[in-house]
């Protein structure tokens, strides 16, 4: 057990990490597992998808997921599945005021000296 207070809150950091982490992990394997089972358009694009979250979250490197995710088109292909279009979700932009109502401040030339 450690005494140094830092320690402490590195051992409980971690334990937290490997909860997510060990979430994540599984989620992964049901994902790829329920694809392989039954390969479907939409169990491929949440194994896709899982995969994905895995490597922002460090857990797979990048390569390895391409690798899978390029076996996962195999099968798909293979199986007939024709992948679904994925679609980009965007942000609702602010609506903008006009910069044309307001004025640009004018500046003032500094006072000559004497």
């Amino acid at each position: 057990m450690p005494i140094i207070k830092s320690a402490k809150k590195r051992v409980k950091v971690a334990k937290k990490a490997t909860v997510r982490n060990s979430k994540t992990k599984r989620s992964l394997k049901s994902a790829l597992k329920s694809f392989v089972s039954k390969p479907a358009a939409k169990s491929h694009s949440a194994a896709q998808s899982n995969l994905d979250k895995a490597v922002k979250k460090g857990l797979v490197h990048k390569n390895k997921a391409a690798r899978i995710k390029k076996q996962l088109a195999a099968k798909a292909k293979a199986a007939g599945v024709k992948p679904t279009a994925a679609v980009k979700k965007t942000a609702a932009k602010p609506v903008a005021k006009k910069a044309a109502a307001k004025k640009p401040a004018v500046k003032k030339a500094p006072a000559k000296k004497k």
